[in-house]
């Protein structure tokens, strides 16, 4: 027997989420059967998804979802030899038994000196994300410009460095000072704090007095109904995100944007990023290669310690982190 150790769902959440919302518990892993693998978890992802979809992925008592980059440490399956690295959603916990249906191989040629850990973000899901927002929702084009919400995020991030791959104005807004400076070190045209300016409606004009041919989505709320007033004509909307909403426990409501959408003839399209699994292994080749290229950057908060998931869950929320949240088990 091979013990585990895992964070569960002790009691759904209630608005914000509590530490005590979560357990900590040890469990028994049978040894691998013919087929089967074990795996160790060297990385946690952390994202605002595992909020949103909470009540409706798990129960009471299941292990909290999410995924990681993990080692086969055991192997009775060819096609995942032991040492072999994977990314599999098995949730907080620190080993996995597997039957291999579930686990993804990372990219063979991966470089020694990129971090495993960026399988969870930029070369991950969250690169992905906002790789097909902009090319399968959005359909960008040189010359555009992009506004990106919640841009000092792991997506918002990585939206608007593609953007700037791709010959495209971007501009974003994030909840800090510090922040700005980050995006604006990505590369970003236009940056700005929109908890500190003194009228969101004017610094949004005053970044692109034209208007936004492209509004890559992530927060709702108040943010969403204004940048919608600033779409030039025929502009396009991507719903990637809703996060000013997740801790809710009365549904937000806002104004009615349908006249401002049928004047503008506004097209918006809300996605998640499975849709295009199938093009998942040769858009994360693009994104290791820009990576590579330099084109593109990648800042992690790392919380070490499996102990210290739910803390640093928590201060993924509320927004405290920069980049892609990340639990070194």
């Amino acid at each position: 027997m091979v013990k585990a150790k895992t964070w569960i769902l002790k009691k759904h959440f209630e608005g914000f989420p509590k530490e005590s919302n979560f357990e900590l518990k040890v469990v028994d892993l049978p040894e691998p059967k013919n087929g089967e693998v074990l795996v160790e978890a060297l990385f946690l992802s952390l994202d605002p998804y595992q909020r949103a979809l909470s009540r409706t992925l798990l129960k009471e008592g299941d292990v909290q979802y999410g995924g990681q980059v993990g080692k086969v440490i055991q192997s009775k399956n060819k096609a995942f030899p032991v040492g072999c690295h994977v990314f599999v959603h098995s949730g907080w916990r620190t080993r996995t038994l597997s039957d291999g249906s579930d686990l993804t191989k990372l990219p063979s040629n991966w470089p020694k000196d990129i971090p495993l850990s960026l399988a969870l973000g930029v070369i991950g899901m969250p690169g992905l994300t906002a790789l097909y927002g902009l090319e399968e929702v959005l359909q960008i084009k040189a010359g555009e410009t992009v506004l990106v919400s919640a841009a000092a995020g792991a997506v918002g991030a990585v939206v608007g460095q593609i953007c700037k791959i791709k010959g495209c104005k971007v501009v974003g807004s994030a909840g800090s000072d510090a922040k700005v400076a980050y995006l604006k070190e990505l590369g970003f045209d236009v940056a700005f704090n929109y908890k500190t300016v003194s009228s969101l409606e004017e610094a949004l004009k005053t970044a692109s007095p034209d208007g936004y041919d492209c509004y890559f989505e992530n927060v709702a709320g108040p943010f969403y109904t204004l940048a919608l007033s600033q779409m030039k004509k025929e502009g396009r909307i991507a719903l990637c995100g809703a996060i000013s909403l997740y801790n809710d426990t009365t549904p937000q409501t806002c104004s009615y944007p349908h006249m401002t959408m049928i004047t503008n003839h506004l097209k918006m399209e809300g996605f998640t990023v499975w849709k295009w699994k199938h093009k998942d292994e040769e858009s994360l080749q693009r994104l290791l290669t820009w990576m590579k290229e330099g084109k593109l950057k990648a800042k992690e908060s790392v919380t070490v310690g499996f102990e210290k998931t739910p803390a640093a869950f928590l201060r993924m929320l509320k927004g405290q982190d920069m980049g892609k949240a990340i639990v070194k088990v």
